[in-house]
C-alpha cells in the first residue's frame, strides 16, 4: 500500500514538472513564431509575449488571400492600414450599397477612357474614395468633379470651365483627364501606388518623399507624405477589397436613379435641358443628372462648337419634337461663353487680400428661391468666392440671409418699387444683362425700358422687373 502512494506521488510530480516545462516551450515557441510571422507587421511596436488569437490571425489571412485574387496590375498588400480602412468600410454598407448601384452606369464610362490610355482598371475605384461617384462633388479646397480636379489641373489636362460648362463634372471628360494624369504620373514614377499618391499630394510632394526616405517604395516613403495622402492609399486598397467582397459582407446593391439605356447628340445650338425634358416627357432632374456639368442647365451648343448632350433611349416618336426644339431659337443669339476663373480657395485666399480693398462691399439679402449661383450672376462674382467671404461650408442659404459681397458693380440709382435698376457698361449685352437677374429676359427688358432694338448705350440705366 505504502509503494502504491510513494509510485502515484512520484507521477504526480513529474507530471507537474512536465506540465511547467511544456509552458515554457509552448511560449517560447509562440514568441518565435510570432516574430517570423509574414503577416505580423516587424515594424511596429512590440507586443508582449502571448499566443496569438488563432481566430483574428485566420482573418487576416483570408483578407491577404481575397486581395491577391483581385490583384491585377496595381499592387493591393494586405497590412495594418488597409486593414484599418477595411474595417471602416465594411460598417458603411449603404454607402458601398449605393456604389455598387452607381457603378453600372459610371464603371463603363471611367473603363473605357482608362483602357484608352492604357491605364489599369483598378483606378477606377479611386472615384469611390475621391467624390463617391459624385459628379457634383466640391472639397473645402475647391476640388470638383467625380475625379476631383482642381481648377489648375483640370485646365492643364484640356477640361474646359466657363460660365456655361465646368468639365471637372463631365464624367466622361474628366475620366479621360485623369486617365492622362496617371499616364504621366507613372512615366516620371515608375510605381502605380506612388502614382495614386501623386494624384491626391502632387508629383512634386511625392518626389520630396522619395529623396528623404531613400525609397520608391510607398510604404518606405508613406511617413514623410502629407497625412491625407498616408491613408488615400490603403483606402483605395480597400475601397477595391470591399467592392469585390461586397457579399462577404452583408452589403446589397441599391438601385441607382441613373438612366443605363442612353443616347448621345451633338446640339448646334443654346438649348435649355428643361425644353428637351418637356418633349422627351422626363424629368429635367433626370436631364441634368446624366448631364451634370451643364452649370445653368443649359447647352451651349454653336455650328462651330456643337456640344454633347446625354439623352434617355430615344423612341421614333420623340424625334420629331425633338427636331423642333433643337431648331428653335430658345435664346438671343448674343449670348457669350466667358472663360471662368480659378475656385481654387486656396489661390481666392491670396487673391482676396489685394484685390477686396478695391472692391466696394455690399449686402445681398436672399431671396426666395435663390441659390448661390444666382447671386453670384447677379454681382458677376463667382461662387467659391461668395463661400470664402462668408465663411459658408456649403452652398446652402436661405431666403433671409445675408451676404457679403465684394463686387464692383454696385445699384446706382433707386428704382420704383417692382423693379431693380442696372447701369449699361461697355460691352454689355441684353442677353447678358438678363442673366444677372431672376426672371429677367431679353423680351421684358425691352419692354419694361420700351427698347425699340436691342442697341445699348454705356451709362443707360435700365429698370429690372422683380419677376
Amino acid at each position: 500500500m505504502i509503494k502504491k502512494l510513494l509510485f502515484t506521488c512520484f507521477l504526480a510530480l513529474s507530471g507537474f514538472v512536465f506540465s511547467a516545462s511544456a509552458q515554457q516551450i509552448l511560449k517560447a515557441d509562440s514568441l518565435f513564431k510570432k516574430q517570423n510571422n509574414v503577416f505580423i507587421n516587424t515594424d511596429t511596436v512590440a507586443v508582449p509575449p502571448a499566443i496569438e488569437n488563432p481566430l483574428l490571425l485566420s482573418q487576416n489571412y483570408v483578407y491577404k488571400l481575397r486581395l491577391d485574387s483581385v490583384e491585377q496590375i496595381v499592387p493591393l498588400p494586405h497590412n495594418e492600414y488597409v486593414q484599418q480602412y477595411i474595417d471602416i468600410y465594411v460598417k458603411r454598407k449603404d454607402m458601398f450599397g449605393k456604389m455598387h448601384g452607381l457603378s453600372d452606369y459610371y464603371f463603363p464610362i471611367f473603363e473605357k477612357a482608362l483602357r484608352d490610355y492604357n491605364i489599369p482598371q483598378e483606378i477606377k475605384y479611386l472615384t469611390i474614395v475621391e467624390s463617391q461617384m459624385n459628379p457634383h462633388a466640391i472639397s473645402r479646397v475647391g476640388a470638383t468633379g467625380i475625379w476631383q480636379f482642381m481648377f489648375g489641373t483640370g485646365k492643364a489636362y484640356g477640361l474646359k470651365m466657363d460660365n456655361y460648362v465646368d468639365e471637372r463634372k463631365d464624367p466622361i471628360q474628366a475620366s479621360y483627364a485623369a486617365a492622362a494624369y496617371f499616364r504621366d504620373a507613372f512615366e516620371e514614377l515608375g510605381d502605380w501606388l506612388l502614382a495614386i499618391a501623386a494624384y491626391n499630394c502632387g508629383k512634386g510632394n511625392v518626389n520630396r518623399a522619395i529623396e528623404k526616405a531613400g525609397s520608391r517604395d510607398f510604404w518606405e516613403i508613406r511617413q514623410f507624405l502629407p497625412k491625407e495622402t498616408r491613408n488615400y492609399v490603403p483606402a483605395f486598397i480597400a475601397a477595391v477589397y470591399v467592392m469585390n467582397y461586397s457579399g462577404k459582407h452583408q452589403i446589397t446593391e441599391l438601385a441607382s436613379n441613373m438612366i443605363l439605356k442612353t443616347d448621345t447628340m451633338q446640339v448646334n445650338h443654346f438649348v435649355s435641358l428643361q425644353s428637351l425634358a418637356k418633349v422627351l416627357n422626363v424629368d429635367e432632374s433626370t436631364l441634368f443628372a446624366l448631364n451634370p456639368w451643364y452649370k445653368k442647365k443649359i447647352i451651349n451648343g454653336t455650328a462651330d462648337l456643337p456640344k454633347r448632350v446625354i439623352l434617355p433611349k430615344l423612341k421614333s416618336a420623340d424625334l420629331a419634337g425633338l427636331y423642333d426644339v433643337l431648331n428653335a431659337d430658345e435664346f438671343d443669339g448674343n449670348m457669350r461663353v466667358i472663360e471662368a476663373g480659378t475656385d481654387d480657395v486656396r489661390e481666392l485666399r491670396k487673391k482676396k487680400v489685394t484685390t477686396i480693398a478695391s472692391k466696394a462691399m455690399i449686402f445681398h439679402k436672399v431671396l426666395a428661391g435663390q441659390n448661390l449661383t444666382a447671386v453670384a450672376n447677379k454681382y458677376g462674382v463667382e461662387v467659391q468666392d461668395l463661400k470664402v467671404w462668408n465663411g459658408l461650408k456649403s452652398q446652402t442659404v436661405v431666403p433671409g440671409q445675408k451676404l457679403k459681397v465684394y463686387a464692383k458693380r454696385t445699384v446706382a440709382l433707386k428704382a420704383p418699387a417692382s423693379y431693380l435698376s442696372y447701369t449699361v457698361k461697355r460691352g454689355d449685352t441684353l442677353s447678358e444683362i438678363a442673366e444677372k437677374f431672376d426672371g429677367a429676359s431679353v423680351q421684358s427688358i425691352r419692354k419694361d425700358n420700351r427698347l425699340a432694338k436691342a442697341g445699348l448705350q454705356p451709362g443707360m440705366v435700365l429698370k429690372i422687373s422683380k419677376g
